[in-house]
């Protein structure tokens, strides 16, 4: 059987611990929503409101909620979305580096592929002019040709500056653009000769 003073200090321990975990509910978790809102900041450096969006914006939200209850004096949950903001905005930070880089990557294939079809096309229009071809001939498929030349020139730019998913929006209708100018470039000029019998 414990002895008297053993109950009488486990007595104060018990009551220290209850004093000291009221003592840290009672505060709001400053440091943590600072912590949060650095690792909010950081992700969005790292381009995670444009490649991680859906994590980015869970985080901002927790942050939010966060702030909600410490106006209610709920540090307990306060904390716990603080916590849970910082979380996912260095996930979303991370997430956002893997897709920053497969963007890239699509877009330089992209710029490639465009770069290919915009040559074809232009050796395709060449070949189908001539003396005997009037000058008006070919207006709509140089005017796609030329539209795809400012479209990657444009590409070209956001993708300098980093920009890769503008890049990919750029380019998105200059394929099939340019596809309908080859085929109308390739297609028989006139009617279909007559066979002789």
């Amino acid at each position: 059987m414990p002895s008297g003073r053993c109950l009488v200090a486990c007595s104060a321990l018990l009551v220290l611990s209850s004093f000291f975990s009221f003592a840290c509910a009672g505060d709001p978790p400053d440091k943590e929503m600072q912590q949060a809102q650095g690792a909010i900041d950081a992700a969005r450096a790292a381009g995670a409101d444009a490649y991680a969006r859906d994590e980015f914006t869970a985080a901002q939200d927790a942050l939010k909620k966060a702030q909600e209850a410490v106006s209610q004096r709920d540090y307990r949950l306060a904390l716990n979305y603080a916590l849970d903001s910082r979380e996912r905005a260095q996930n979303s930070a991370r997430e956002a580096a893997d897709q920053k880089a497969t963007a890239r990557t699509d877009a330089q294939r992209a710029l490639a592929s465009d770069t290919a079809a915009i040559n074809e096309a232009r050796a395709k229009l060449r070949a189908a002019e001539g003396p005997r071809v009037p000058p008006k001939a070919h207006a709509a498929e140089r005017r796609a040709i030329a539209e795809a030349e400012t479209a990657v020139q444009k590409a070209r730019t956001a993708f300098a500056d980093g920009n890769y998913l503008d890049t990919l929006e750029t380019l998105k209708p200059v394929k099939p653009r340019l596809a309908a100018a080859i085929r109308e470039l390739e297609a028989p000029s006139g009617p279909p000769a007559r066979r002789r019998k």
